[in-house]
């Protein structure tokens, strides 16, 4: 059974077909230019960070930057256009600690290139919440159909665009 991810979780918001594509191993995040500058918002901003911070890689998360000494996971996002998806993004990653033992976890959504942060806290309502979107979420990737195509505006700069938009004709 397939970890569900942060990844999974982003996209279950943005998108379920792009969420169940990208599950069963269809991906084209590598060619998108989206992606690559998120990428390299992330691997080019707070470079101070000294060593409280650490890589944390747990149950099919993966969490850059994390505080071990105050408990806080510091989680950098290009811009706030999808900010609740970062948000219960941000809440996965502390729900999936608090599975594992640590309790007392806060997050700081950082937005760099808008100098704005967020602190984000994990409610007894969010973890009920989380644990519905999980059985959702695993419904939908073990589901031998991929979920039709909703279109969105936000299609338009998807890596997945031309994969849910070619017809047959067009080729």
């Amino acid at each position: 059974m397939q970890h569900v991810t942060g990844t999974l979780i982003s996209y279950y918001f943005y998108c379920k077909r792009r969420m169940w594509l990208h599950a069963n191993d269809i991906r084209f995040e590598d060619t998108s230019d989206d992606v690559a500058m998120g990428r390299l918002i992330e691997d080019s901003t707070y470079l101070q960070r000294d060593s409280n911070y650490e890589q944390v890689e747990l149950d099919g998360i993966k969490i850059d930057f994390y505080d071990h000494k105050n408990r806080i996971i510091h989680e950098t996002k290009k811009s706030p256009k999808f900010e609740q998806t970062h948000i219960w993004q941000l809440k996965y990653y502390m729900y999936v600690l608090l599975k594992n033992g640590m309790e007392g976890i806060t997050g700081i959504l950082e937005y760099p290139t808008e100098r704005k942060t967020h602190k984000i806290e994990l409610s007894l309502d969010d973890v009920a919440e989380i644990d519905q979107m999980i059985l959702e979420i695993k419904r939908i990737i073990q589901s031998g159909d991929c979920p039709p195509l909703v279109k969105s505006v936000r299609c338009k700069n998807c890596s997945y665009y031309e994969f849910c938009y070619i017809t047959e004709d067009e080729i």
